[in-house]
């Protein structure tokens, strides 16, 4: 059987070491690059013919979310496997949304990337289970029970962003200071695991949170 060719790209050379130890112990794989500079990612594959990119999310040059999005433009059939200390559900829905294959955290890579390698190759999608319970737990929250965390006054706030409102407004009709509005604005993100305004306009329409508070 063709040894399966597998292209490591993390900016932490003990990472690359350690993970190259662990995928030449298996049979049919190979390892046939490494590099910690993702934008080398596309010259690297198409030099090196690799099936299999296992690929790091934070590094400096350029992130794996980026890289990830460019290497599947030029090569759409080359699995990329992310790996990262990060569980959070932003980080996976990026990760996979820019065509990831799989989304492992670096402390389950030792006992997860066998798998995962085993799974994209058959054109299925995998999550380590850490990722899986942490997209769990956010799917599971009841919209209401995080809503009911808020304040009145950042009810008040929620709503007003919700409506269209600018910053400068809501502290106008709200008699509040400019950056007063931006702490409640940066508590309701955070309480409800939003990111931006976007965001959280569609949460308060899609849960009926526009009023009746």
């Amino acid at each position: 059987m063709k040894n399966i060719r597998i292209l490591l790209v993390d900016d932490h050379q003990m990472f690359r070491n350690a993970l190259r130890s662990l995928l030449e112990k298996a049979a049919n794989l190979e390892v046939v690059g490494e590099t910690g500079d993702a934008s080398e990612i596309v010259s690297l594959v198409r030099s090196s013919s690799a099936q299999i990119v296992c690929m790091d999310i934070g590094m400096p040059s350029m992130n794996g979310i980026e890289a990830t999005r460019q290497l599947i433009a030029a090569f759409p059939t080359v699995k990329v496997i992310a790996l990262s200390t990060y569980s959070e559900q932003k980080y996976v829905q990026d990760m996979m949304a820019a065509g990831a294959s799989a989304y492992i955290t670096k402390v389950e890579a030792a006992e997860e990337l066998l798998r995962a390698i085993m799974l994209v190759l058959q054109n299925r999608k995998y999550l380590c289970p850490d990722v899986t319970e942490a997209v769990i737990n956010v799917m599971a929250q009841d919209p209401k029970v995080a809503a009911s965390s808020l304040t009145n006054r950042e009810r008040q706030v929620l709503r007003l962003v919700a409506m269209g409102n600018t910053s400068t407004i809501i502290a106008e009709r709200l008699n509040i200071s400019l950056s007063t509005v931006e702490v409640h604005r940066r508590n309701i993100l955070r309480k409800l695991n939003l990111h931006n305004a976007v965001e959280l306009t569609h949460y308060a329409m899609s849960h009926d949170l526009m009023g009746g508070w």
